[in-house]
């Protein structure tokens, strides 16, 4: 039975991709800062599914936390197959503000973290042969929209890179780049959703399912539902004049 590292597997997407892993009979080590929710998690799983689930409390804030995660993702005795990096949050916050610490947060969280357990996880895989690593990246990576959008992109432009390095070694790195996903994180992040028209909208299940199918079969980029896969490939052919005009219009109308 093979296992798969979740992070921030306890709410919004990782939440979805740890129910769905487990409904496949996949066991699972869960990633979250909140011990309560993930015991909470873990119980309802492992109960539901039959699967194993360990719980691993961490803030991906902190350096010592990310390196305990980075430490069991390098176990030899216990392998992990799949690691999702998911932990993130929203970013409401302008890049030129005076207090920075919420951004600095979220290299923490969404850059240094995903690349020091990427890390982990493909050297570990390296040397057995096989794994697979799905980092959450998302669709703002294509566009400009502050810091969401530096960061994302740099999660996509790693995982691309580091594709190129694993050819050849039976490990495989996917980018899976989602639009809006209906899911608490919005809210969150206080950004104002409501005026976004249906059809922008993914279902987190379809994000998880087209996800692990792109993982299964190696691809290294899955922008869930051809809408937005068509709107992602219109970004990389269209002036950056004009993504820069669209991000203006859509940071605007987020703005509460």
């Amino acid at each position: 039975m093979s296992t798969a590292l979740v992070t921030g597997g306890t709410s919004g997407i990782g939440a979805a991709f740890a129910t769905e892993l487990a409904s496949r009979g996949t066991n699972l080590v869960l990633v979250a800062r909140d011990p309560a929710r993930l015991a909470e998690t873990a119980e309802d799983l492992g109960t539901r599914f039959g699967v194993e689930v360990e719980v691993l409390q961490a803030d991906l804030d902190d350096h010592d936390d990310t390196q305990r995660v980075a430490d069991r993702l390098l176990d030899p005795a216990r392998p992990i197959d799949l690691l999702v990096n998911n932990a993130g949050f929203g970013l409401h916050s302008t890049l030129l503000g005076e207090d920075i610490g919420v951004h600095e947060r979220a290299i923490n969280v969404m850059m240094r973290a995903v690349f020091v357990l990427t890390n982990a996880a493909a050297r570990a895989m390296v040397a057995r042969g096989s794994g697979r690593i799905i980092n959450v990246a998302s669709s703002s990576a294509y566009i400009t929209m502050g810091h969401y959008s530096a960061i994302k992109s740099y999660v996509l432009t790693l995982s691309e890179g580091l594709a190129v390095e694993l050819r050849g070694t039976g490990v495989s790195v996917t980018a899976v780049c989602p639009g809006w996903v209906r899911t608490e994180f919005h809210d969150r992040a206080g950004i104002d959703a409501s005026k976004l028209p249906k059809i922008v909208w993914v279902e987190v299940d379809d994000v998880v399912r087209e996800g692990l199918a792109a993982s299964a079969a190696g691809k290294v980029v899955c922008v869930p539902r051809i809408g937005w896969k068509a709107a992602t490939v219109l970004a990389r052919l269209v002036p950056r004049v004009l993504i820069r005009w669209a991000s203006g219009i859509l940071v605007s109308s987020r703005r509460k």
